[in-house]
């Protein structure tokens, strides 16, 4: 049970480091790949004061992301079953919430209007792993 616990974090924490390192350094690529490239281009800034200010609020949250990722990876090795289970029910709450707020507030943003549905979907699949984790772990607890 333990091996899966280690397992959805650190396939989780892949993840956050890989999305939030390309986030630091290749923003324009990465939120082509995230949104269209038209999007994208909207989303990047018109002069040149906004373009940094974005450049550097998305660095900071790709550095958001790597903290994460490193915390999971730490989260990975603890052996406890009810900090487990605390903590997959800790993801599937932030992935949910993240769900609302892409549904409430990004998909009246014109810009991301087109592009939350796709987002919502990564959001869900990310929480169903910590969701599969819990039966996986209330299976074995009272198989």
């Amino acid at each position: 049970m333990a091996s899966c616990f280690s397992l959805v974090c650190l396939l989780h924490s892949v993840i956050y480091v890989v999305f939030g390192g390309l986030m630091m350094f290749y923003l324009s690529e990465i939120t082509g790949i995230g949104h269209s490239k038209e999007t994208a281009s909207k989303l990047l800034g018109s002069t040149p004061h906004d373009q940094l200010l974005i450049n550097i609020s998305e660095a900071l949250v790709g550095m958001l992301l790597v903290a994460i990722g490193v915390l999971l990876f730490m989260v990975s090795f603890v052996k406890d079953r009810d900090f487990q289970t605390f903590f997959a029910k800790g993801c599937i709450l932030i992935h949910a919430l993240m769900v609302i707020w892409r549904f409430y507030f990004e998909r009246r943003v014109v810009e991301l209007a087109r592009d939350w549905p796709r987002q919502v979907v990564g959001d869900f699949i990310l929480s169903l792993s910590w969701v599969f984790f819990l039966i996986f772990n209330w299976r074995e607890k009272y198989d």
